[in-house]
């Protein structure tokens, strides 16, 4: 693919910054009904799968994790969301956007992925009122230790 279809692509398909590829299975964590529903249907147009919902069993490739200031302790539910991803995969956090309502600081983000064990690897601005931040878990933060 060309550099200009590659951004066209990103014009028409705001899930083609999040880098998720064709048969991923993304997890969605924190879903209401102000999520944005482009991104969601985008990332399902990507990878050709149907967002997994909380209760999904299997290991998925991703998460999407939609949180907001009210929705409670962020560290919580960063640690729960590698819960269920291997070590290396993505967590996309989308927050709020700033000045919208429950809008989560940058710094608050940035200590809450430390203190999960995560590291944020980029953020983007993901929707009209999403911002996306990328965390991964170190892929060998844990071999060995038991």
């Amino acid at each position: 693919m060309s550099a200009t279809a590659d951004h066209a692509e990103e014009r028409t398909n705001p899930a083609s910054r999040l880098g998720f590829e064709p048969g991923q299975v993304v997890q969605e964590l924190g879903y209401d009904e102000d999520c944005d529903q482009e991104l969601r249907e985008g990332i399902e147009e990507l990878t050709g799968e149907e967002l997994a919902d909380e209760e999904y069993d299997d290991v998925p490739d991703a998460v999407l994790l939609w949180f907001r200031e009210e929705d409670g302790d962020l560290t919580d539910a960063l640690v729960d969301a590698t819960s269920t991803v291997d070590p290396g995969a993505p967590i996309w956090l989308m927050t709020p956007k700033t000045g919208r309502e429950g809008h989560v600081e940058p710094s608050e983000i940035g200590e809450a992925a430390q203190t999960a064990g995560l590291a944020q690897t980029s953020s983007v601005n993901a929707a009209k009122d999403w911002t996306g931040s990328r965390l991964v878990t170190p892929k060998a933060a844990r071999a060995g230790k038991r």
